[in-house]
């Protein structure tokens, strides 16, 4: 049997390999021996380095997979840390490093999981249980995850991300809305004989500003906001800037595609121009290219789409049963950021909920931590959501 003091060491261990997005390979390794002697029937690392474990049920049924991710923010502080970010070292009932809640402990809890639902039922269960570590989902959420669905195929997913063991059935998604204002270059002695891409980019913003965000009943309102700007040249020493970029962070809702987003903005865009012929002004999404630890590179718009799940759906109704029967009391509710739930259920429409432990807001903070507590009652938690998916 499977030991919460062996779950606990599990996920000191995964700590004290640094992991930041792009450079997996330690952990990922080590994700894959621990898989192995806990009797996971296959293992795999797939192409961007991601890592796929199976058990088979001997019955016929559903595939289950429960996911997390490998990758952590990188420590820019680690002077200011009280514990050191990959000691893994215990303090009142607290494991302290980087990757804790977000999200190791949570993919330790979940092999652990797995492995014990498999050696109690004798895997004299329906279906498959598979687990998934991630990579480059701190930068690309969810980019890395179309792979694992093309393999593993799953029907059910779980995001093992921070909910405080409580359930989430969807999520806000995201994008990278990027617009760009023209102007004419010239020395700034004179600036009467060019035209200040700032300024143009100043009358797009102010009608921007007045775009209304649509609301959803469950993840509340859509969001639009400016997070950089920059003009060209740069430094601009003399010169009226001939270009300027604006980069927004748009927060979606469900409906809400490449269509609906960058039509907003072309509406505002072409207020302006209304108010000042002759501006020139266009928006796109940004796109992104991460090269993965195993050399290959993933590229894609960094557009991931909201989702949510209906609440009488077979795998909330499951779980929110598998976490009473833990004698876990656990609440609705929705992610506040971004996880893999945007290729899985807002991508490739597979149902999917969010079940994790720890807090949300201890993600990516100095002296991050996991409670232990948090950590067995997840591992617990999972276990008996894949009882009630696998009967």
């Amino acid at each position: 049997m499977y030991t919460n003091e062996q779950l606990i060491e599990f996920c000191q261990e995964a700590v004290r390999i640094p992991s930041y997005s792009g450079q997996e390979k330690g952990v990922a390794e080590f994700m894959k021996r621990k898989m192995e002697e806990y009797g996971f029937d296959e293992v795999i690392i797939d192409k961007y380095g991601s890592v796929l474990g199976t058990i088979n049920g001997k019955r016929p049924g559903k595939t289950i997979l429960m996911d997390g991710h490998i990758d952590t923010v990188d420590v820019i502080d680690a002077p200011q840390w009280k514990h050191d970010p990959f000691g893994g070292e215990i303090v009142d009932g607290k494991i302290y490093g980087r990757g804790t809640s977000d999200m190791k402990g949570s993919d330790c809890a979940m092999i652990t999981a797995a492995a014990r639902y498999a050696e109690k039922t004798g895997k004299d269960f329906a279906g498959k249980i598979c687990v998934s570590c991630t990579v480059h989902e701190e930068c690309f959420e969810g980019v890395s995850s179309r792979e694992i669905t093309r393999l593993a195929k799953p029907d059910f997913v779980i995001i093992g991300e921070a909910t405080t063991t409580t359930v989430k059935r969807g999520q806000r998604g995201r994008a990278e809305v990027v617009v760009e204002t023209e102007g004419v270059s010239c020395h700034s002695s004179n600036p009467e004989k060019g035209v200040n891409a700032v300024y143009e980019m100043m009358a797009v913003i102010e009608e921007i500003r007045k775009i209304v965000p649509n609301e959803h009943p469950l993840l509340g309102k859509g969001i639009l906001e400016l997070t950089d700007i920059i003009s060209k040249p740069y430094p601009g020493a003399s010169v009226v800037p001939s270009l300027c970029r604006a980069t927004f962070d748009r927060r979606t809702l469900v409906g809400e595609d490449e269509g609906v987003i960058l039509g907003q903005v072309n509406e505002a865009i072409a207020r302006a121009q209304e108010k000042h012929p002759g501006l020139k002004a266009r928006c796109y999404l940004a796109e992104g290219e991460e090269k993965c630890w195993t050399g290959e590179t993933i590229r894609a718009k960094r557009y991931f789409p909201a989702w949510v799940v209906d609440e009488d759906n077979e795998l909330v109704q499951g779980a929110m049963k598998g976490l009473k029967d833990a004698g876990i009391e656990a609440k609705l509710s929705h992610f506040a950021f971004c996880t893999n739930g945007s290729s899985f259920c807002g991508e490739a429409g597979i149902p999917c909920i969010g079940y994790g432990p720890s807090l949300e807001s201890l993600a990516h903070v100095r002296d991050e931590y996991i409670e232990i507590d948090q950590l067995t009652k997840a591992c617990k938690g999972f276990e008996c959501i894949l009882a009630q998916l696998t009967k």
